[in-house]
């Protein structure tokens, strides 16, 4: 029986991931990328497993606050001012899926994926090394006043209608579960069910070496183009080579759109550029991941040292990262925690693949049901990569799928007259 040719266009956990479900299915895989090995948004996240994340980025009300956070050029969220014309489409639909009734239908397809995320994780990390680094203690999210809560009470009911746990916290709650936290936290949320892993860059280089000695061939080189053709899926290369396979999976993050849009697939993503710094010697120690709900940022124990990071910066792909937002966080981490000691540390910034209703873009091309797309994963790469990597599995092998695909289609971004 002929084997099953597989090209995954990406090397970040979700293309590792989809290339581990191919060759666990049997099939002959390669994976392509300019650098294998190298810095990508899989190695600078925080490092949570963030099942919880159920609740779109768009929600009702949020534009009274983007103003303010585009006013404070270290806030939050900015905007750079020569992508802006570009940023149009991906705004306007930003906009346009805040409502009550989308934000409940995206609610309802996120939680349809995080649902079944350690299912899917744990045969992963425990056939490639990884079952011990993973830390299963939930997080924690502060508030800076005593009814916090109440703000996002909304948000939170929506998330425990769709299943997620949580326990309000006072102050000394709070404290009590992580005493380095400061004056400044009067309220907290417990949600036991995140989890997060020890280092993000060991994840994504142990399960890479992992599928190099197990017969999967790792490619470094620039994708020109996927294509199809009668006998298959092809992918052209710098320099003129050419790749022929069965299936062909886009997973490329923030630059899969390039591609797609080749394809005449018009998917709206964006670069949503994240800061961290990592300070080895943090003289302060968290049991757990922390979010600080009113500054929008996160800390995360691991291994190489405590992670600082947040921020959502839209400026394309070409324009230089302004590590003042990585030093900022810093600061604004030293409210809460007071021990913090924030000489030292590592600064990083990497490209998160960010579509404006806060949903992947897994399944089949328009074009060809050989080419399948699995990127725009946001915040929730590392969460969300095992789980697309099983649903691309299933589409690569022609398996029964559990999981209603329709609200991930690229198709939901197609605009047509009269629509």
């Amino acid at each position: 029986m002929t084997k099953t040719t597989v090209v995954v266009i990406g090397a970040g956990i979700v293309g590792l991931s989809v290339a581990f479900e191919a060759l666990q299915g049997g099939a002959t895989v390669t994976i392509v990328d300019r650098d294998p090995a190298g810095d990508k948004a899989s190695f600078g996240n925080a490092g949570g497993i963030a099942v919880t994340e159920v609740v779109p980025a768009s929600v009702p009300g949020l534009w009274k606050k983007v103003p303010l956070w585009l006013l404070d050029p270290l806030g939050p969220l900015t905007l750079r001012i020569g992508h802006a014309p570009r940023m149009v489409p991906w705004l306007w639909n930003f906009a346009r899926v805040g409502s009550p009734s989308e934000v409940a239908r995206i609610s309802k397809a996120l939680a349809s994926i995080n649902s079944r995320v350690y299912d899917d994780l744990m045969p992963l990390f425990n056939t490639v090394g990884l079952g011990g680094d993973l830390f299963r203690k939930g997080a924690l999210t502060v508030y800076e006043t005593a009814n916090g809560f109440l703000r996002d009470k909304h948000e939170w009911e929506a998330k425990r209608a769709l299943g997620v746990e949580m326990k309000e916290l006072s102050a000394r709650e709070v404290r009590d579960m992580e005493p380095a936290l400061g004056a400044i936290v009067q309220s907290g949320v417990f949600t036991p069910q995140w989890s997060h892993i020890a280092d993000p860059k060991k994840v994504v280089d142990v399960l890479r070496l992992w599928l190099a000695a197990n017969g999967a061939e790792i490619l470094h080189g620039q994708v020109d183009r996927v294509y199809s053709t009668s006998e298959g899926a092809k992918v052209a290369m710098s320099g003129g080579t050419t790749l022929s396979a069965a299936k062909v999976v886009i997973a490329a993050g923030a630059w899969s759109a390039q591609l797609a849009q080749q394809l005449g697939d018009r998917v709206l993503l964006e670069s949503e550029r994240g800061y961290n710094t990592t300070i080895a010697a943090p003289g302060v120690m968290l049991e757990r991941e922390v979010i600080f709900a009113d500054r929008k940022f996160v800390a995360t124990p691991l291994s190489v040292g405590l992670r600082i990071g947040g921020a959502a910066e839209f400026g394309g792909l070409q324009s230089p990262p302004n590590f003042k937002r990585s030093k900022a966080l810093v600061k604004l981490a030293k409210l809460y925690l007071p021990g913090l000691r924030a000489d030292g540390g590592s600064e990083w910034s990497g490209h998160r693949p960010a579509t404006p209703d806060s949903l992947p873009v897994i399944g089949r091309s328009s074009v060809s049901m050989d080419i399948i797309y699995a990127f725009g994963h946001g915040h929730l790469g590392l969460t969300q990569g095992p789980t697309t990597g099983k649903i691309v599995g299933d589409l690569i092998f022609g398996r029964a799928q559990s999981l209603d695909l329709s609200p991930f289609s690229a198709a939901r971004f197609s605009f047509r007259k009269g629509k």
